[in-house]
C-alpha cells in the first residue's frame, strides 16, 4: 500500500514524527513555506484593506476642503497663495506619509479630524467689514449717493411752482451716474494697489447711487396727488 502510494505521489500520513533524515528536513521546509505563504497572503490582504480605506479617506476630506477653500476665497477673501500648499509645506507632508500606505491612513484621518474642526469655526455669521467688498463700498458709495439726494431735495425746495419736477428729472438722469463714477474712482484709490485688482461692486453701487431718484420720483408723485 505504502509503495502504490509513493508510486502516485501521494505523501502518506505519518503516525509519528518522522526519523532524522531528508524526508524529514523535506516536511520542515514545506511546513515554513506553508507559514511564509500565510502570513504574505494575510499582509497582502491587510495592505489591500489599507490602501482601500485610504482612498475612501482622500475622497472623505477632498469633499470637504473644496467648499472649505471656496469660502475662504469668497467670503474671507483669503489669497489663492495662501490656500496653495507651498515647497516647505509639501516636504513635511511627503515626509509623513512615507511609512507608505498606513502612515498616509493615518496622516488623512488626522486632516478629517481637522477639517471636521474647521467646519465647526466657519459655524456663525461671515464677517462684515472689510472682509466683505459690498458692505465695504457701500461705505463709499453711500456718502455720494446721500450728496446727490440732498441736492436734489434742496432743488426740489428751491425750485419754481411746477419746474421742481424738470429739475428733478435733470439731476435724477445726470448726478447718480456722477455719484457712481466718483464712488468707482475712489474706491479704486483707497483700496487698489500696484497692479491690484480691486472689487468695486458695481451692482450694489448703482443701487445706492440710484436711490435717491427714487425717492425724488416718489417726493414728486407726491406733491402731484396734493397739489
Amino acid at each position: 500500500m505504502t509503495d502504490q502510494a509513493e508510486q502516485h505521489g501521494v505523501i502518506p500520513v505519518q503516525a509519528g514524527p518522522p526519523a532524522p533524515g531528508p524526508w524529514a528536513d523535506y516536511l520542515e521546509a514545506a511546513r515554513e513555506l506553508d507559514a511564509l505563504r500565510r502570513a504574505a497572503s494575510s499582509s497582502a490582504g491587510e495592505h489591500a484593506a489599507t490602501v482601500a480605506a485610504a482612498r475612501q479617506e482622500l475622497t472623505s476630506v477632498r469633499a470637504r476642503l473644496a467648499p472649505q477653500r471656496a469660502r475662504l476665497a469668497r467670503d474671507f477673501r483669503v489669497p489663492e497663495r495662501d490656500l496653495t500648499p507651498q515647497p516647505a509645506e509639501q516636504a513635511a507632508a511627503l515626509d509623513r506619509v512615507a511609512g507608505g500606505p498606513p502612515a498616509v491612513l493615518t496622516a488623512l484621518r488626522e486632516a478629517r479630524v481637522t477639517a471636521d474642526a474647521a467646519d465647526h469655526a466657519f459655524i456663525g455669521p461671515v464677517p462684515a467689514g472689510p472682509a466683505r467688498p459690498w458692505a465695504r463700498n457701500l461705505l463709499i458709495y453711500g456718502p455720494f449717493a446721500a450728496a446727490v439726494l440732498i441736492v436734489q431735495v434742496l432743488l426740489f425746495l428751491v425750485a419754481p411752482p411746477g419746474s421742481s419736477s424738470t429739475y428733478a428729472l435733470l439731476c435724477g438722469l445726470s448726478m447718480p451716474l456722477l455719484a457712481f463714477g466718483m464712488g468707482w474712482a475712489t474706491i479704486g484709490f483707497v483700496y487698489g494697489g500696484e497692479g491690484a485688482k480691486v472689487d468695486r461692486t458695481p451692482v450694489p453701487g448703482l443701487i445706492a447711487c440710484l436711490t435717491p431718484v427714487l425717492l425724488t420720483c416718489a417726493g414728486t408723485g407726491l406733491e402731484a396727488l396734493f397739489n
